[in-house]
């Protein structure tokens, strides 16, 4: 049996709140810190299904790892070659970000070894991570290009000069850690700016990258040294508050710690283009990442075209951006938003699917949306019973969307919702949505 939302009608946010730490960073806190030497000490790790998942698979690799215990977590790492050959399946959850990047680190290693994942993560796609690995000398298996993975020991790695097709973090990441085990210099061009944790935390733990441009290399063979990381609180998990006080009259919220990482505030600019009232307040670095308070009170949005360039920086936020757009007035057009076809559901469809149902007048492209939204202050949704798919994201949006609806909307299979934002019921009820949990 999964679990529903049910979400009442109206309602405004106040106060202040902490979102949980960003999901990238703690995934990758994990993975660095167990080919570094020493010990890796995080605070204000992700307690989420997904970044829990990338913990118990280095685990399986040998790796000694405490916590989490209140965000902090130990990583007792092994070294570049201190791996050890896994007993079995290396099981991902659903946590795509993990298999894409462990793809990456596990081609160069010295034993095989077979990624697996939920049923969701089993649909997604996985060929535009395994050809350029493959480029390289790795040798990797997937069943019609989804997982599992099979990863069989490579006899070398080397370096290659790639060129990615489309924008991604997840295979520019997957590219560079298997460059960390190859012969040469491994150097990847990017056809739009994404997010650099990976480059910014290789740094952290002493490998030396080169950046020109668009395009970033590294050395093969580099040491990495265990470091301290601080997780900064999530900017996409951030971003659902972002809209909810942007759409609900009356709002006055302030969002704590945010990570303020430029590849990440996308979903900023956007709403700032959109009208959106969001003060950045006492900005700062910690850990090599720029964080800053939030303040966002309501505003009067007005519908927009997407700018081009900021679409993969906002790439997963699209699902709240979308309701921000029902709510805008007049049109808002998205476009070179084609990943959000292949994410833990078909996202341009479901959000699509969802906003009709609602009452929306929101028509799915190829790539993107077009939604004619309604302005003021009046209902712009109506109530419904909505089908996330099982698709965190989707099912937090919707939840949002309560907040301008005439009546309550229902969200069904929410149970995912854990992947990525623990403890998101609680949180936003304290804000001030009217949202419960109850049982399908």
């Amino acid at each position: 049996m999964t679990n529903s939302f049910q979400v009442g009608p109206g309602g405004r946010l106040e106060g202040r709140l902490r979102v949980p730490g960003d999901k990238s960073i703690s995934h990758r806190s994990i993975m660095l810190g167990a080919i570094a030497q020493g010990l890796t000490e995080v605070s204000g790790f992700l307690e989420g299904a997904d970044a829990i998942s990338t913990m118990n698979v280095f685990r399986a690799l040998g790796v000694r790892i405490n916590g989490p215990d209140a965000g902090r977590v130990l990583v007792h790492g092994v070294g570049m070659h201190g791996l050890a050959p896994p007993a079995g399946v290396l099981d991902c959850g659903n946590a795509g970000t993990a298999m894409r990047l462990l793809m990456g680190l596990l081609a160069g290693q010295r034993f095989g070894s077979t990624l697996s994942g939920d049923e969701s993560l089993s649909r997604r796609p996985m060929r535009r991570v395994s050809e350029p690995l493959i480029a390289m000398g790795a040798k990797i298996e997937t069943t019609g290009a989804t997982p599992p993975v099979h990863i069989a020991p490579a006899e070398s790695l080397r370096g290659i000069d790639f060129l990615m097709p489309v924008a991604s973090a997840q295979v520019k990441s997957a590219v560079l850690l298997a460059g960390l085990y190859a012969q040469g210099e491994t150097s990847v061009t990017e056809p739009a700016p994404t997010r650099d944790h990976t480059e910014r935390m290789l740094g952290g733990f002493g490998v030396e990258l080169h950046r020109e441009g668009a395009r970033v290399t590294l050395r093969g063979g580099q040491r990495l040294r265990a470091a301290r990381i601080d997780v900064p609180a999530d900017i996409s998990s951030a971003a659902f508050f972002l809209v909810a006080a942007s759409i609900a009259p009356g709002s006055d919220l302030v969002l704590e710690h945010v990570g303020m990482n430029p590849t990440r505030t996308g979903v900023i600019d956007i709403l700032r283009l959109m009208g959106a009232d969001i003060e950045v307040l006492e900005p700062r670095e910690v850990g090599g990442e720029p964080v800053a308070d939030l303040r966002v009170r309501a505003a009067a949005l007005h519908g927009i075209d997407v700018p081009a360039e900021l679409v993969a920086l906002a790439i997963d936020e699209f699902p709240v951006l979308f309701v921000a757009a029902a709510c805008a007035a007049g049109r808002t057009v998205v476009t070179g938003a084609g990943e959000l076809r292949v994410k833990e559901s078909d996202r341009i469809a479901t959000m699509a699917d969802g906003l009709l149902a609602l009452g929306v007048d929101a028509r799915a492209t190829a790539d993107g949306m077009v939604i004619e939204g309604v302005g003021g202050a009046q209902p712009a949704f109506g109530a419904a019973t909505i089908e996330s798919h099982g698709d965190h994201r989707i099912a937090m949006a919707f939840a949002v969307a309560a907040l301008r609806a005439s009546g309550p909307i229902v969200i069904r299979e929410v149970d995912n919702v854990a992947t990525s934002f623990p403890g998101f019921v609680a949180l936003a009820r304290a804000a001030g949505l009217g949202i419960g949990q109850v049982p399908a």
